[in-house]
């Protein structure tokens, strides 16, 4: 039997930016995300807020994150921050990301949020990979993901499938 359960799974086409409320509750300390598009128009970046408990995009300068982007044609870069108002995952290609996203005690308003992260992506012929961690350097109660493109590029065939983590004792 899988420890992983099914909450949501939302699709989106042609979109700029996705919303998804009321995934994260007190059932579950640890999220896993998986993030799929075919596509992008304009090459952009795939950016992660938060949404709080009163249904609020997170935007205060608050998130830290740290990365490394792995380049099939040329070296691997880093890409720290500290006090950002968003986080980076993925570099967005024209043909497509496949992105696993864990969450760790989101739903908790006395702990920070922590993720982890890993994608695959392609730009041309040329593969993106990359993998991270953040952290969410408040205390409120996350309850939703806001997926954006940081240059209003548009994701076509955008799916999100949320599980919760149940631990066994």
């Amino acid at each position: 039997m899988s420890n992983l359960r099914l909450i949501n799974e939302t699709t989106a086409s042609s979109v700029s930016s996705l919303s998804i409320t009321d995934i994260f509750s007190a059932d579950f300390d640890i999220y896993k995300l998986t993030i799929y598009s075919d596509g992008f128009s304009g090459n952009s970046a795939l950016d992660v807020r938060y949404i709080n408990s009163s249904g609020s995009i997170v935007t205060a300068s608050e998130y830290d994150y740290a990365r490394q982007l792995l380049k099939a044609d040329t070296s691997f870069s880093e890409d720290r921050n500290t006090n950002q108002s968003f986080y980076y995952t993925a570099e967005l290609g024209n043909n497509g990301l496949g992105q696993v996203l864990y969450l760790f005690n989101p739903y908790s308003s006395s702990s920070y949020t922590f993720s982890l992260f890993e994608n695959q992506a392609m730009s041309g012929s040329n593969g993106r990979g990359g993998k991270g961690i953040t952290v969410l350097t408040q205390t409120n109660s996350i309850t939703g993901i806001h997926l954006y493109s940081d240059n209003s590029g548009t994701m076509t065939n955008l799916k999100v499938k949320t599980y919760g983590l149940r631990v066994d004792s």
